[in-house]
Parts: structure tokens; sequence; C-alpha cells
């Protein structure tokens, strides 16, 4: 072969060589994954109604001096528009009502002005005003959505049930709450040890995720002294919705008053038509009352059903409510700070009809409570007090069926025992399964 020809063949190799790798290249540059870029959108924040990711959030609370109109003012919103505002949501938001201590909100335009749009004011953790001024102004009140989920405790009594309920980390409110169920039936101030309980309650979260206390006991099991005593919420009458605790049997728990009409408190003075008082010379002054002392702002609960025939400020008393509860008895609740009743209001056992405080003749906060049998002023723990309605015959074999399965799960609930008692227990069980009987 001669070497042109040979040159020409090497040559003829040496490009259809370079076409493969090209074409290899080419491929392979075709065959990558196509890489794309994911844009992440920020999770959507919902409160009050408000998508919050459209708005600059300011948060804050009242402080003593503030009002409605100064607040705005710090915000760029100059006096004629306040003055617009407070005119036009007067008759939905009264803007002089501002408590020290609650918080607001402020939601700003999402820019470098910050301009405010919507004043939220809060009164409680649920209820919340807005003042809505970024199109046309306007107010309304509204609350938060409330998710309640539903709790189970039990335990051993060592000393007493708020420690017992500590050591699982569940709040005493709740002792309080099963001592007002069983106030008629136990005295939780003299409990034993190894008593035992059992509860199905109810806790509130607002936004699903912000706990707001507990709301109400189920059910019930307290075991005193050996003896159980279940415990059922019923409700007995739909359209007032008016429910009440039953025993396994059906028999109402309760009487027909409350013992208190105030939560986490000690009477400062009873009842005593023999009192006598330094301050007027030694004199006797009859006190026809039971003084409860609690902080100011308490809820003061109606004692029993009722209808509102009182609801003033006068004299001594200062701000009170009078309840009659039928022809035989009525009640009376004198140095309110604010009351939240009216005259022809009906209000069931247990309902806020106003809070403590000290109007009137009164040297600290506290409710003075008054208590009328046949038009008489009486000692209310002196009296044989009525029970509360038993279920109708018509509503019995109903309850009975109704708490059924909620006996079950309550019966189901193992008892937290102590460490040291779980111990014990284990080893006596240990040692009567090991254990040998000897016959002659």
């Amino acid at each position: 072969m001669d070497q042109a020809r040979i040159r020409r063949l090497g040559q003829k190799c040496v490009i259809l060589l370079s076409i493969t790798i090209l074409s290899i290249a080419c491929k392979k540059e075709v065959e990558q994954p196509i890489q794309t870029v994911e844009v992440i959108q920020p999770e959507e924040v919902y409160e009050f109604g408000f998508n919050l990711n459209d708005y600059f959030v300011k948060r804050d609370t009242i402080r003593k001096g503030d009002s409605f109109g100064e607040i705005l003012q710090r915000n760029q919103i100059d006096y004629s528009k306040i003055f617009q505002i407070a005119q036009l949501t007067k008759d939905s938001f009264d803007i002089t009502k501002l408590q020290i201590g609650k918080p607001y909100t402020l939601l700003c335009s999402n820019d470098s002005l910050k301009q405010p749009k919507c004043f939220i004011y809060q009164p409680s953790k649920t209820d919340y005003v807005v003042v809505n001024f970024q199109d046309s102004i306007h107010a309304y009140s509204s609350k938060k959505p409330i998710k309640y989920v539903e709790k189970e405790v039990s335990g051993i009594i060592e000393s007493n049930i708020s420690e017992a309920l500590d050591k699982q980390g569940k709040s005493v409110i709740l002792a309080y709450k099963m001592s007002d169920v069983y106030a008629w039936t136990i005295d939780f101030f003299r409990l034993q040890k190894n008593d035992k309980f059992k509860v199905i309650y109810t806790e509130k979260y607002i936004d699903d995720s912000i706990y707001a206390g507990i709301d109400n006991i189920k059910a019930a099991y307290f075991e005193h002294k050996g003896e159980p005593f279940y415990a059922f919420e019923f409700e007995t009458d739909t359209v007032k919705g008016l429910k009440d605790y039953f025993s396994e049997d059906a028999k109402n728990l309760r009487r027909a008053f409350l013992k208190a009409p105030v939560e986490y408190k000690r009477i400062s003075s009873r009842y005593n038509l023999n009192r006598r008082i330094a301050l007027y010379g030694n004199r006797v002054r009859p006190h026809k009352g039971t003084d409860f002392a609690a902080d100011i702002g308490t809820p003061i609960r109606s004692t029993a059903n009722g209808t509102v025939i009182e609801s003033a400020r006068r004299g001594g008393n200062g701000n009170y409510v009078k309840v009659k509860h039928n022809s035989t008895y009525t009640t009376q609740y004198l140095h309110m700070r604010n009351r939240a009743v009216k005259v022809g209001d009906f209000v069931k056992q247990g309902d806020v009809i106003g809070y403590v405080g000290m109007t009137g003749n009164t040297s600290g906060p506290h409710v003075c409570y008054r208590f009328w049998k046949n038009g008489k002023q009486v000692d209310p723990f002196k009296q044989k007090l009525p029970e509360a309605e038993p279920i109708s015959d018509s509503l019995k074999a109903e309850y009975l069926e109704f708490i059924k399965p909620i006996k079950t799960q309550l019966d189901n609930i193992e008892f937290d025992y102590p460490i040291e008692e779980e111990q014990q227990v284990l080893e006596i069980e240990t040692n009567q399964d090991n254990a040998i009987t000897y016959t002659n």
C-alpha cells in the first residue's frame, strides 16, 4: 500500500473517531437531568381572620396613660382621621374602655411606610375587637376559635389532692373543680391517705395551640374511706342548658345551692348576730352575711338557679346583685367591683353575676353573701338546704344509657401509684405468684 493511501485512511479514521467522541459527548449532555429551583412560599399565618403575611405586625399592651387616640398618633395616624374612626365605630366599640395590661395588635402596610390599617384589641384571651380602617371604616367583635381536648388523670392521695395532681404536672384548678363536683358528698379538707381518684376532663386551646385552662369535668370517680363515688355530667334541660352531676344510679350529687359564691376562697367573717366591733366602741353590730375573702376581680357566682331582682349600687352595700330562687330562698352578693347581670336575667347555678371588689363599706376585697329563707336573713351553713332537682323519670333511662360507655372508660383508667408504692404492689404480686402452699 502506497504512502498516500495510508495517509488518507488514517485521516478517515481520525475523522470517524472525532465524530464518535462528539456524538457520545452530545448524548451525555442531553441525558443530564434538568435542574429545577424550588421556590418555597412562606407559610400562611392567620389570626383574627387576617393573613398576617400581608401586613407588618406590631404587638403591644395597653399602658398607663394610653388611649386609643394616643396609640394611633404614635403610629402616624393624624388627629382628624382618629376622630373620624372614633365617630364611625362608636356604636360598635367604646374606645374609652381600654384596660391597662390588655394586648392589642396593629396591622400595618407591608412597606417602608408601615402605615396602620387595622387596630385589634383583646379584652380577654378569646374575645377581640377589630377596628378596620384600611378601606371603609368599621368595627366588630369576634372570638378566637377554641379547641376542646379530652384528658384523663388518676392518682393516689398521700397528703392532699393538690399535691397528687401537682406531681403529675396538672393544674390545681382541677382540684378546685373536683371539690365543687363533690361539694356535698366528700369533704376535701379531710381526705385520707390512700384515697383514690380518676377524672375525665376537657382542656381549652385557643388557635389550636394556646392553652386556655380547664373547661369542665366530664366524669369522675373518687374512692374515699374505701367507698366509691361516681360523678357524671348530664344535661337535664336542653332549653336552658342546665347541667348537673349525678351518681351511677342517677342520684343528684349537689344541693340546690353551692356552698360558696366564689372559688379559691376563705371565710373572713361568718354570720354572727352578736358580733362586737372595736371601731364602734365594742358595741354589738350584727353581721347577717358571710364574708368570703378573694382577690379583686375574682368571679362571683350565683349559688343557685334564679332570677335577678336587683342589680344596683347603694350605700354601704356598694355594687350588689340580688337573686330570687323560688318562693322560699333569695340570695344577695355585696361589694362588687362591677356587676355582670341586670334585673330580669335568669341565672343558672355557677353563672358569673359580678366580680369581687371593695365598693361600699369594706376594709378589704371580699364578697358579703347574704341568704334569705322565707323573708328572713339566716346563716346558710346552718340550714338543711334542699337537694337539687333529681333526674325526671322520663330522662332516667336515657341517662343510664348515656353513662355506660363513660363509666367503662373511667373503670379502665389505671391508678397512677407513687413509685415506691408501685414497687411494693409489684413485690406483693410477685410473692403471691411464687408462694407455695403446704398441706399435711
